[in-house]
């Protein structure tokens, strides 16, 4: 039987700048100046001038024999989410799923806590590490209490760990926010890679406008990286207030491609930017123009950013790179902590984990119900109530087939339970060019259309053959209307799910 974490912890570590050290389990920890409380499965720390870096809960019990686990990861997935036996080593970011012998049980935490939570598992018990840290620093609360995890345990024995793990995963979520309708449309970034124009944009958004002419729910047509100023020169960065010569006028195209019955989105990137308005004293890194979002000024700065977007007429805003902006590394390289060692914010009372929520707050207080939010390369667990759309794997590839297979449909299997309980989650793009095997990427079309996800097709203008063109009308087509939820059936077999259900249909997809 799967033991709970719903009761005091066997010991627990609390690391800070200045000592380490470890308590036996109680209600209640204080030393010197710091406070650590459980209690009603909330874990609540407050400290004055002692740096905390993280605090450490172990649950000594005994685990079942041959169970098996499966866990999340920091921010994207990247192609290795899967169900193994004991991996002693692995981290589990925010919660995972255990199985055996038809018990299902779920370990996590709610969504948006002040920390950044982690599990491990072993035969001897469960590990939970709260990195409270700032950056690679300690937080200095200045007398503040934290909510660093409200704790979630169920379990129940069932023969359908899918339909156990999309219900018991909507226990960690609250206040989580949806679009009103099924997000599907155009990307141009896996055919252009950031070398596109105002001319060809506005020809895929005539070409989406006649493709899904006649359905209600009206599709999206987002400008992905290639439209900011310095962006020709290869920065990936701002200016986000005006564009490069390829585009003439970033609301003039926003208004023609609205004209079509086309929704217009964009793409940015919040905290790089070099612009002429950015003050010397907000960077957290000047080589690289990385903005330090612990400073207020900033999150005006980004506000404005955002505020322009909209008011130009974008109604889809995908924010972009602010995890590894954060952290300095991507997700896949950093186990615990989360941080590289050079990351030091010019503000240290608030915890790494405030300043993403604090950011991403930022971004959707900004748009302000006029546009829709996509995070990418974002925390999910703390997006959660701040975008309605997320992007939970890496990038797919419109240059190689196995890049697809490995982001794309791993992506999408075990980052379904997060789909609607979370926000609406999406497994990147179609890209359709002649570099990837249409064979193989009509069955990615095919899977994501009727999964019930989002779906976003890159393809450049007047470039598709009849039969392809046939195809991809189909695929918008069903994408527009709601559908069940895909269920990939052989998730506990593989990390590349090809047996997938959608309602009464059962469909076996040929990967390889």
């Amino acid at each position: 039987m799967f033991p709970t974490i719903l009761t005091l912890p066997s010991r627990v570590t609390v690391q800070t700048e200045l000592y380490t050290t470890e308590f036996r389990g109680a209600e209640k920890i204080t030393k010197d100046d710091l406070t650590l409380s459980i209690k009603n499965n909330e874990i609540r720390l407050s400290a004055n001038k002692t740096p905390v870096k993280a605090i450490v809960l172990r649950w000594d019990a005994e685990m079942p024999e041959n169970a098996r686990f499966c866990g999340d990861h920091w921010e994207r997935g990247y192609g290795d989410l899967e169900w193994r036996g004991y991996v002693p080593h692995r981290v589990m970011p925010w919660y995972f799923y255990a199985y055996d012998r038809k018990v299902f049980a779920l370990y996590g935490v709610k969504v948006r806590p002040d920390a950044l939570c982690s599990f491990r598992c072993d035969p001897g018990g469960i590990t939970l590490t709260l990195d409270v840290s700032c950056g690679a620093d300690g937080t200095v609360l200045s007398g503040r209490e934290l909510l660093c995890a409200a704790l979630v345990f169920s379990r129940a024995e069932t023969d359908d760990p899918f339909a156990a793990a999309a219900e018991y995963t909507k226990l960690l979520s609250e206040s989580a926010v949806f679009p009103t309708a099924p997000v599907y449309g155009y990307n141009n970034w896996y055919y252009a890679y950031g070398n596109s124009s105002e001319r060809e944009i506005y020809a895929a958004a005539q070409e989406l406008a006649r493709f899904t002419e006649g359905i209600a729910n009206r599709p999206y047509m987002v400008i992905d990286d290639c439209w900011q100023k310095e962006r020709p020169s290869g920065f990936i960065g701002g200016d986000w207030r005006c564009s490069n010569p390829r585009f003439s006028d970033m609301g003039d195209l926003a208004k023609k491609i609205s004209e079509l019955d086309v929704l217009p989105g964009i793409w940015m990137r919040p905290l790089q930017n070099r612009a002429d308005y950015i003050p010397d004293m907000i960077y957290r890194d000047k080589a690289d123009y990385i903005l330090d979002p612990s400073i207020p000024e900033t999150l005006e700065i980004i506000k404005e950013d955002i505020r322009t977007l909209t008011d130009w007429g974008y109604k889809l805003i995908k924010h972009d790179f602010s995890t590894n902006d954060m952290i300095g590394a991507w997700g896949f390289q950093r186990t615990e902590p989360l941080c590289r060692e050079n990351i030091h914010f010019a503000n240290r009372n608030l915890t790494t984990a405030e300043l993403m929520k604090l950011l991403y707050k930022t971004i959707r207080d900004a748009a302000g119900g006029k546009a829709l939010v996509l995070g990418c390369n974002t925390v999910g667990h703390l997006g959660v109530g701040y975008m309605e759309l997320n992007r939970t794997g890496d990038d797919t590839s419109g240059r190689e087939w196995e890049r697809t297979r490995k982001m794309g449909v791993n992506t999408l299997a075990f980052r379904m339970p997060q789909h609607n309980a979370f926000y609406a989650a999406d497994a990147d793009c179609v890209g359709i060019t002649p570099a990837v095997p249409w064979e193989k990427n009509r069955q990615w079309l095919d899977l994501l259309a009727n999964s019930g996800t989002p779906l976003f097709v890159s393809v450049a203008p007047a470039s598709l053959s009849p039969a392809q063109q046939e195809e991809l009308i189909k695929a918008l087509h069903t994408a527009a209307e709601r559908q069940p939820t895909g269920i990939p059936k052989d998730w506990m077999e593989t990390c590349c799910p090809a047996h997938w259900v959608f309602g009464e249909k059962e469909i076996i997809y040929d990967w390889y």
